[in-house]
């Protein structure tokens, strides 16, 4: 397929294929938007069933890090890349050397970081061959920006329960994560000691395992857990597992979940909004990770990066009183908010650009 053709495609800047015979790879890097700053996002590995589904998926999660950048506040453009391989079986250090090479090669206009498939260590490969890597500083995580990206959710859900029931806690409230991996997992625990009641599966037995005798989560049968009677539901695996089919079958009253693109098209926003189901945007309240990456390039304080982080309560909070007082869908608003800040440093770099007091410039009557 062309990949002007594919429907994820929305006027990216760049998207490059790379290939290495000697390792095996085969990868994708997409740049959806670069006004604010070079596009950073995580470099996915996943058994794609074909080149389109890899295109596709590649496509749809670079654009949601520009917005969700954008709503973070930060420097940064919208980038993604993607490895098509098994991670069990195909990952070797050669490739992921050869993968940041390919990342290398784009010359900076894409920087990589962790992602489902790839972690700490696969960053440190890449590292060896280019700079253009985030997420693999030497704090208390070793660089994986996991914890950050829990307690995101965690203040997005607290946000999600002020607004929807008036409360601010989740004590006694019953919540039904599906993927229980480095974000599931202390998701789970921040929710654990808050009090509220968990719920949890994931296709990895060991990852459920460690959950159930650790944290005390109620393990669910993974075909099970989106339909739990559950007062939030919390997608935190792969995407797209929001549409047609099980959005009628959802006996959740909140959405609010870790994983990318949980939406399968924009149409599943409304159908979730005409259900009553008060979605929360995956690309807004899972920005913790992107957060702490940016801030491990500054070398900021634990402090700042964790009140950084935080300030996602009340970006929800806006969306959510936005989405109120329009009738539109939670996603839809919190996109076009997104593109407003984008619109606005785009304004401002024009504007530096092209000034009527450039003496470089010809009059106005001549340029006519």
């Amino acid at each position: 397929m062309s990949v002007f053709l594919d429907s994820a495609y929305d006027n990216h800047e760049l998207v490059t294929f790379g290939h290495d015979r000697a390792t095996g790879l085969r990868a994708i890097i997409a740049v959806h938007n670069s006004t604010l700053g070079p596009g950073v996002g995580g470099c996915r590995m996943y058994p794609y069933p074909d080149d389109d589904a890899a295109l596709r998926d590649v496509l749809r999660l670079s654009r949601g890090m520009t917005y969700k950048s954008a709503l973070a506040d930060l420097p940064l453009g919208g980038g993604k890349s993607v490895i098509i391989g098994n991670p069990r079986e195909d990952k070797s250090p050669a490739l992921m050397r050869a993968m940041g090479e390919f990342v290398h090669s784009q010359g900076g206009r894409y920087v990589a970081a962790e992602d489902s498939g790839t972690g700490v260590d696969d960053l440190r490969e890449m590292a060896s061959v280019t700079p253009y890597v985030s997420g693999i500083a030497d704090n208390e995580h070793g660089g994986d920006p996991s914890p950050s990206t829990a307690y995101g959710l965690f203040v997005g859900i607290r946000a999600a329960v002020v607004h929807r029931l008036g409360v601010d806690n989740t004590a006694g409230l019953r919540v039904a994560i599906q993927g229980l991996g480095h974000v599931g997992f202390l998701l789970a625990r921040l929710l654990r000691d808050d009090g509220a009641i968990v719920y949890g599966a994931d296709v990895n037995a060991i990852n459920l395992q460690r959950a159930v005798e650790l944290l005390g989560v109620i393990p669910v049968d993974v075909d099970d857990i989106l339909f739990c009677e559950a007062d939030i539901l919390a997608p935190c695996a792969l995407g797209a597992v929001l549409d047609e089919q099980t959005i009628p079958r959802l006996r959740s009253g909140i959405v609010a979940g870790g994983a990318n693109n949980q939406l399968a098209t924009p149409l599943d926003a409304g159908r979730l909004r005409d259900r009553g189901i008060l979605y929360c945007p995956d690309f807004l309240i899972n920005a913790g990770g992107i957060i702490d990456v940016h801030h491990q390039r500054l070398g900021s304080a634990d402090a700042a990066v964790r009140a950084h982080v935080a300030g996602i309560e009340q970006n929800l909070l806006e969306v959510l009183r936005r989405s109120d007082s329009s009738g539109e869908s939670t996603d839809a608003v919190a996109e076009a908010l997104a593109m407003e800040k984008i619109d606005r440093q785009r304004n401002v770099e024009d504007s530096e650009r092209v000034s009527p007091a450039d003496p470089e410039m010809p009059p106005a009557a001549a340029m006519r």
